[in-house]
């Protein structure tokens, strides 16, 4: 996975993109109106409901924007929010405020509606030993703010993006003339280039199950598109062997029943790529 240095290093390519993006050469509608050198106070208001997410991002968006600018934190990363909530304070200059607003509004309505997603399948997985993944269908440029997110609600994050883990899909092991020969030509890339990836094998059916196991190199095998009794019969015979990730349409209705095939992970992209932002609103306090 990731290490914490390299996604230091992209959180704060966000950040630098973000502002570049949407301040360019100035914020002349503050600049036009706003005295340089005024101060002033804003609170963040809460007008949904769910998991707050993004908080400490926030805090990292003001410290570049305007290491001067002061915040109260009033509700952390993870807490259950309602209506009405305040999250925070900022203090300091005006302008350097309003900078701020947008990309902290904006990353924050995300998050939180990723971590209140990912929360609600936490949730309908409780008693069952299966862990629920997030996947690479992320918003391109902030995948990193979109996987803290899914931990922030209690996912686990699966691979970074292509460089931290193997995962032979389809069409590498159609390209490679098949699993045993995908497999072997990966071992000998790992070995030859002095790497220590993890490898997740994916399966279209029971046979590929069993040569993936004859094989022996892959850590986990990806049990894709399988249908609760082609799922449960697959566990199975695996029986240990193997550790085994659902994927493939699994939503809301069926998670816990792939859960209850014994599967020890789920991947879920909709946990990214189909939420509707938590509604949050920056006022000025007056």
């Amino acid at each position: 996975m990731i290490s914490p240095l390299n996604f230091q290093k992209e959180i704060d390519l966000i950040i630098s993109n973000a502002v570049r993006e949407d301040v360019g050469d100035g914020d002349h509608s503050s600049l036009a109106c706003i005295p340089k050198k005024s101060f002033g106070k804003a609170h963040l208001v809460v007008k949904g409901s769910g998991v707050l997410s993004g908080m400490e991002f926030a805090l990292k968006v003001f410290k570049y924007v305007d290491p001067e600018l002061q915040v109260n934190i009033k509700i952390n990363d993870g807490s259950n929010i309602k209506i009405g909530d305040i999250v925070f304070e900022v203090m300091g200059s005006q302008q350097s405020i309003l900078k701020s607003e947008r990309l902290v509004l904006n990353a924050m309505q995300r998050m939180s509606a990723i971590s209140t997603k990912t929360a609600k399948f936490v949730n309908l997985l409780k008693g069952t030993n299966t862990k629920i993944l997030d996947t690479r269908k992320t918003t391109p440029g902030i995948r990193a703010l979109e996987k803290w997110a899914v931990s922030i609600g209690g996912g686990v994050n699966h691979r970074f993006a292509l460089y931290d883990m193997i995962m032979l899909k389809d069409n590498h092991i159609d390209f490679s003339g098949g699993i045993t020969s995908a497999l072997n030509k990966t071992v000998k890339y790992l070995n030859d280039n002095n790497l220590d990836l993890r490898i997740i094998v994916e399966a279209r059916n029971i046979a590929e199950i069993a040569e993936i196991l004859r094989h022996g190199g892959a850590n986990r095998i990806l049990i894709d598109n399988f249908s609760l009794s082609e799922t449960k019969k697959a566990v199975e015979f695996i029986a240990g062997r193997c550790m085994t990730e659902s994927s493939g349409g699994i939503n809301e209705i069926t998670l816990r029943d792939y859960a209850e095939c014994g599967v020890d992970y789920i991947s879920s992209g909709s946990l990214t790529h189909s939420v509707s932002n938590l509604d949050l609103s920056l006022k000025a306090i007056k």
